[in-house]
């Protein structure tokens, strides 16, 4: 009798048999599986997997599409493969770097000795057009370590090669498109056929790969203002640069070298003169009755807001102002009257959660010099109590007010812009795992978050990893729509903090359960902190942001 393997489809909760050695395309076809969007990778006993990985023992596999984050990540991974290998071939002598992500799009800049015009996109994009139309398949191929960096010196590609050098991995791979050899920290799509929706357009003195819509993959992302966002990535390569630090590898370098404690210190030098130039913006903006009164900040999770409002507070008042925290959460109209999200449930994130009309009268109020009864919120009855509690504020006073709503026009309708200075904070990841292999921001805030969550509010890596996706939509509701509203922007990513995350977040991380969803998350985070090599803590300074989320900070939260 024939032996064969048994594979459960979660997507159908079905069983079947097939051989050993089948691959998870083949699988897929036999399940006859009708998915409205392309199918793209899958999860083998929950670790994703692409749809060429051969299956050998009896698994558990759930088929992926481009809506999937990870499903979307093989997608553009892929996409970055052709464009490379496009550029590569018309650019013999050129470079391509594939920054950040920027206007729902991912800024590549192309270095070929001078500015670059319509015909050179031109030409990309029908040279990648003809490589989607020939359909070429992606070979991953797995071998020592070793031989992995000699084909990219070959290839001369040395950022590869010291990211393997310096990653410590006794065994890699590289992957081959045609005659090209590329390396993804992830997995591809079968083939180059595949790819049925992108652009390239002029972006600055760049180009924009535009991707598929999240909702919606038939149509292309909307390109979407965000020049403030552009700029604050640029100024901190240009400082990576001029460091020579411009990829893990070179990070791994000078951490090897004994210079993680010189790392450190730069790192949070910038931080705290980059606050310390907001503070006296603030100070010197306007006169009289156009002096900045309310500083409003705001940002997505997990970006070390308030240890930021703490610092920028202290700044504040060596330029002789006396800083008065506000909190949003005392706000909160009384629970009954809490808007519902689609499910049914309370939405806390809806703007419209909050008591606008008696904020707003608070607020004019107290710019007009007046005295107010300050609210505090009761979670435990879900009501606002009045406890005698009484604010007036002078000519030196300044109110910080910090939430994801800080940056929405619709919070502060009624005071005068020149009164307000918005500030937008996130954990902007400039760094690279090498020329082809950004490091999205979402995982450098949902490790801090795992690890906060973790230590010191009680919550395990999988209950985090479970309640990411909500985060992120109500940020993608909420916060991001208004954040090139803001005056400034300020980059909480620091550039040593991975190396530093590893060592907390990896045994948080080992405890997700095997056999729960989120542990494919839980594994890819793994696999992707191991790039770095991993550094203590005891230099960072109990001022920092960092210390927001490893503990140790000065400040009380």
């Amino acid at each position: 009798m024939e032996q064969s393997v048994r594979i459960l489809c979660k997507n159908n909760n079905k069983y079947k048999k097939f051989p050993p050695g089948t691959t998870l395309l083949d699988i897929y076809s036999g399940f006859n599986l009708n998915f409205p969007y392309q199918v793209v990778s899958a999860k083998v006993n929950n670790r994703t997997e692409g749809l060429m990985f051969k299956v050998y023992n009896n698994k558990d596999v759930e088929f992926l599409d481009v809506r999937d984050p990870s499903g979307m990540r093989t997608y553009v991974r892929s996409l970055c493969f052709v464009l490379y290998k496009a550029v590569r071939e018309i650019f013999p002598g050129g470079k391509l770097l594939l920054e950040h992500p920027v206007s729902k799009g991912y800024f590549c800049d192309l270095q070929i000795g001078r500015p670059i015009t319509p015909d050179d996109i031109s030409q990309i994009k029908k040279r990648m057009l003809e490589i989607i139309d020939e359909n070429i398949h992606f070979r991953r191929v797995e071998c020592h370590a070793t031989e992995a960096i000699r084909k990219f010196q070959e290839q001369g590609l040395p950022d590869k090669v010291k990211l393997l050098e310096t990653s410590g991995a006794l065994y890699s791979y590289y992957y081959i498109l045609g005659d090209t050899i590329d390396y993804y920290y992830g997995n591809l799509l079968p083939s180059t056929g595949f790819i049925k929706v992108f652009d390239i357009v002029p972006y600055y003195d760049g180009i924009l790969l535009r991707i598929p819509n999240r909702q919606n993959p038939d149509v292309l992302e909307e390109v979407i203002k965000q020049e403030k966002m552009l700029d604050v990535f640029k100024e901190h390569l240009r400082w990576n640069y001029i460091m020579e630090l411009g990829n893990v590898g070179d990070c791994n370098k000078a951490i090897l070298d004994g210079h993680a404690t010189g790392l450190i210190h730069v790192a949070e030098a910038l931080q705290e003169k980059k606050i310390a130039q907001i503070a006296d913006t603030i100070h010197d903006r306007g006169s009289n009755g156009d002096r900045v009164r309310l500083v409003l900040i705001a940002g997505p999770s997990s970006s070390g807001k308030t240890t930021f409002s703490k610092r920028l507070s202290i700044q504040l008042m060596t330029n002789g102002l006396k800083p008065y925290p506000l909190s949003l959460d005392d706000y909160f109209v009384d629970r009954e009257q809490t808007p519902r999200d689609e499910n049914g449930n309370y939405d806390y994130e809806s703007l419209y959660a909050l008591d606008l009309e008696l904020f707003n009268e608070q607020l004019q109020a107290l710019l007009r010099g007046e005295e107010v009864s300050i609210p505090r919120f009761n979670f435990s009855t879900g009501r606002k109590e009045f406890r005698g509690e009484k604010l007036r504020i002078d000519d030196h006073t300044i109110l910080i007010l910090e939430g994801i709503h800080a940056l929405n026009p619709e919070l502060t309708p009624h005071i005068k812009d020149s009164n307000k200075y918005k500030i937008y904070v996130s954990a902007l990841t400039t760094i690279s795992l090498d020329d082809h292999n950004w490091i999205p921001t979402t995982d450098n805030r949902l490790l801090r978050r795992i690890i906060r969550d973790y230590n010191y509010r009680g919550y395990s890596a999988e209950e985090t990893i479970s309640r990411w996706p909500s985060v992120r939509a109500g940020e993608d509701k909420w916060i991001f729509p208004f954040q090139e509203n803001a005056d400034v922007m300020f980059n909480s990513a620091l550039l040593f903090e991975l190396a530093v995350l590893r060592r907390y977040a990896e045994p948080i991380l080992t405890t997700v359960p095997r056999n729960c969803p989120e542990y494919a998350e839980a594994y890819r985070l793994l696999k992707f902190i191991k790039y770095f090599i991993p550094i203590q803590d005891k230099e960072i300074p109990p001022t920092s942001l960092l210390r927001e989320f490893l503990g140790g900070s000065s400040f009380k939260y």
